[in-house]
């Protein structure tokens, strides 16, 4: 280019790249601050809890000794630890079978064209959009023995005075607390079940209708194993929501009466937060940890074959 040196760069390629040297600082930027936030509070954490899971600590004192694995070797025969694993599996079973039945049964109803369709949807929505927090304060004044809603209609009901306190009778504790947490997860499986059955071709449906098939059949043969797709996503999040479930219980009952609500998260902080065990409590959520890890690899293989067959 006349009046321009050999080997100089123009105005416009100088201009580029210091615009882009600009843009991949900014995004440097902005990626190391969630980076940051993500490593201070999961990363640091989990790192901390295998390495405390090793010693006696209390949680207060800075000096503490290694045990070794003196603390997993305790879980083996810690019957509090069993009693939390077996009311984690009745918890996870039910978290993962009554979201995905009533989900299954309200998305047929709604797009079966019920009148309405659109305000049930936000209804049996809405309850996924609390905090468990609020969820769980919400049932605790619904079992209420005195002047709860269930009791009261059950007393309307029968025509005599009822008053059960269903979140004091370790029989009752941990089945109400599943209720609550199926109403507020129940709106999700629903949501993600009407995506899939607008999914589903009309013509398929429309076919099975004039071969003479019943409604009970076309759900049974057509619909539910074109929704195997969402039915992995339903039962993965149910599962991993399920693990997490922890402030619900906290609200409601505490794990009591007598341990009876214990899943292996609240064990985990009764250990570590009660007793002042924190190496031990680490212990355990590390072992909650390989459960969740080991669901979630299974979860991710599932997925694969469901993609292999119907992607």
């Amino acid at each position: 280019m006349k009046g321009v040196r050999a080997g100089s760069r123009s105005p416009i390629f100088c201009g580029a790249r210091r615009m882009e040297q600009s843009n991949r600082f900014w995004r440097t930027v902005l990626l190391a601050a969630p980076v940051a936030v993500f490593t201070v509070f999961v990363i640091w954490p989990l790192l901390s809890s295998f390495h405390y899971s090793f010693t006696n600590w209390n949680g207060f004192n800075r000096e503490f000794d290694y045990v070794g694995f003196s603390n997993y070797a305790k879980i083996v025969t810690d019957k509090l630890f069993l009693n939390a694993a077996i009311n984690t599996v009745i918890w996870m079973v039910a978290a993962i079978l009554l979201p995905t039945l009533l989900g299954l049964g309200l998305a047929l109803l709604i797009d079966s064209r019920v009148p309405g369709g659109t305000m049930f949807k936000s209804i049996f929505y809405l309850p996924i959009c609390l905090s468990a927090v609020v969820v769980g304060q919400i049932w605790v004044w619904i079992y209420q023995p005195d002047w709860g809603l269930l009791n009261t209609v059950i007393g309307l009901v029968s025509g005599e005075e009822f008053r059960y306190p269903w979140l004091a009778k370790p029989d009752t504790a941990l089945g109400s607390v599943i209720i609550a947490w199926a109403w507020q997860q129940t709106g999700l499986s629903m949501v993600i079940y009407l995506a899939g059955l607008t999914s589903i071709p009309e013509d398929l449906i429309e076919v099975c209708e004039i071969e003479g098939a019943t409604a009970w059949q076309r759900i049974r043969m057509l619909i539910i194993p074109l929704l195997t797709p969402a039915t992995v996503v339903v039962i993965a999040l149910s599962v991993i929501n399920s693990l997490k479930g922890f402030d619900i219980l906290y609200i409601m009952t505490g794990g009591g009466p007598f341990h009876s609500s214990d899943t292996l998260a609240m064990h985990m902080y009764n250990e570590s937060f009660k007793k002042y065990l924190m190496g031990y409590g680490s212990a355990i959520s590390v072992v909650l940890f390989l459960i969740a890890l080991t669901i979630i690899r299974i979860y991710f293989r599932q997925l694969r074959r469901v993609d292999e067959i119907y992607g």
